[in-house]
């Protein structure tokens, strides 16, 4: 099935779902004295808590699911539609406050039904998981404490709505009813099963050790990982996998890192990791012989999707790895069309596989330009970050036939992708990806 179908296929059943709810809803005579106002503010409840449920299968990285937009775009439409889907649930109270103020006794902890306080609690565990989500790095809460809070309140805001639903009653009389919240509860209980039993369990089948660790210029290390026991994994050129190291796959603690060895050799994947923060630094640490897992591969950001007559890279910093991993496997398969790459870096002597892209560049039909940022006196290349005015210099006649790769930090991809529509060039035509979902 093509990409675009695919995509639309899944949009397709993701709205049938968030709208289930609503057809339960005119299954049966409406409750006795509830009104439209408190039947709408429902409809709108119900169509949040579907959202929050589907929230289990976004980000259980089910490959079919994310694959036909990458597991970025998911990952950032997991976060917007969280709010969204807040906002309905949150609606649904205040409808009926606005609408009933006698209702309002309701809030009361001590004297309100169970069924009411469990919805109450609900809300509120919501309101704390949004929050923190949107606020963890500004709060400097560690991701793995975050990660396990995330989880735990995730689980509680679904059980806390389903009892307020139970309590309720009017929702799930009949059998019908009855089935269609059994059988929706039953489909967020298994992922939650496949994604933290059953993955993990398949993982641990599957180890791999680390049987070298490389330093590299510009404060880069590559881990050399060979698997142990199996075949090891196939992945396209550009793709990544979360590696955990040292721990068990059922570990809360991973990370997510591009491949950057070559697609053509499944013997061994090597990963090169740049020195960012507080786990990054201790890799060049790590010893021989660890075990490590991998849950992968992901990412759409490949040249395996997208046929041209020549690629353009457009690199900053760590961006780099993704992008020698498609070279070095285009250099394998004796590939012949013409490759440019535009490699920006902070100084010289930092430029992450200075000497391999000389290497590869007599492998290939390969020009690289560098660019640096804090050049020395002596720097006779291109200077500051990478421009349209610096781009236009070099790009081939047909540069609108070319497929574009944009790899580095969100500001960086923001201002080439504004640089490479002022040369007119269609955003169709641009591929990036951005590890920002963690």
């Amino acid at each position: 099935m093509r990409p675009l179908l695919y995509g639309t296929f899944w949009i397709g059943i993701y709205l049938i779902i968030i709208i289930a709810p609503l057809l339960v809803l005119l299954i049966g005579p409406i409750p006795p004295g509830r009104g439209f106002w408190r039947e709408f503010s429902v409809g709108l409840g119900f169509v949040g808590l579907s959202m929050m449920g589907l929230q289990f299968f976004l980000t259980g990285r089910f490959k079919h699911i994310t694959s036909p937009y990458g597991i970025d775009v998911v990952y950032h439409f997991h976060r917007q539609i969280s709010i969204v889907a807040f906002i309905l649930i949150l609606l649904h109270p205040l409808i009926i406050f606005v609408s009933t103020p006698t209702t309002l006794i309701l809030l009361n902890p001590v004297s309100s039904p169970w069924w009411m306080t469990a919805g109450t609690a609900g809300l509120v565990a919501l309101a704390v998981l949004i929050l923190t989500s949107i606020k963890r790095k500004e709060w400097n809460i560690r991701y793995e404490t975050w990660r396990l809070t995330h989880a735990f309140l995730s689980i509680g805001v679904a059980a806390l709505s389903l009892i307020h639903i139970e309590g309720v009653g009017y929702y799930v009389q009949g059998p019908l009813k009855r089935w269609f919240w059994i059988g929706l509860v039953a489909a967020w209980v298994l992922s939650l099963v496949y994604v933290r039993i059953i993955k993990p369990i398949g993982m641990l089948r599957r180890p791999y050790t680390i049987e070298e660790i490389i330093k590299e210029r510009g404060k880069t290390w590559t881990l050399v990982l060979r698997p142990k026991g199996h075949s090891g994994l196939s992945f396209k050129p550009g793709q990544f996998a979360w590696i955990k190291i040292g721990k068990s796959p059922f570990a809360i603690r991973e990370h997510p890192f591009s491949f950057s060895s070559s697609a053509m050799n499944s013997e061994k994947v090597e990963i090169s990791i740049k020195e960012l923060g507080d786990f990054t630094s201790t890799i060049g640490g790590v010893p021989r012989g660890t075990r490590a897992y991998l849950d992968g591969p992901y990412g759409t950001f490949t040249i395996d999707r997208h046929t041209a007559p020549g690629y353009v890279f457009i690199v900053g910093g760590v961006g780099i790895s993704p992008i020698i991993s498609i070279l070095r496997t285009l250099a394998d398969r004796h590939e012949k069309r013409p490759l440019l790459l535009f490699y920006s870096s902070k100084t010289w002597e930092e430029v992450t596989f200075k000497e391999e892209l000389e290497n590869l560049s007599g492998r290939l039909n390969l020009r690289v330009i560098h660019t640096i940022t804090n050049p020395s006196q002596d720097w006779n290349g291109e200077r500051g970050r990478i421009n349209a005015e610096m781009m236009a210099r070099y790009l081939p006649e047909n540069r609108v036939d070319c497929e574009y790769f944009v790899c580095g930090p969100d500001p960086m991809q923001m201002a080439v992708k504004k640089a490479l529509e002022e040369l007119g060039l269609p955003l169709e035509k641009v591929q990036s990806e951005s590890f920002n979902f963690i």
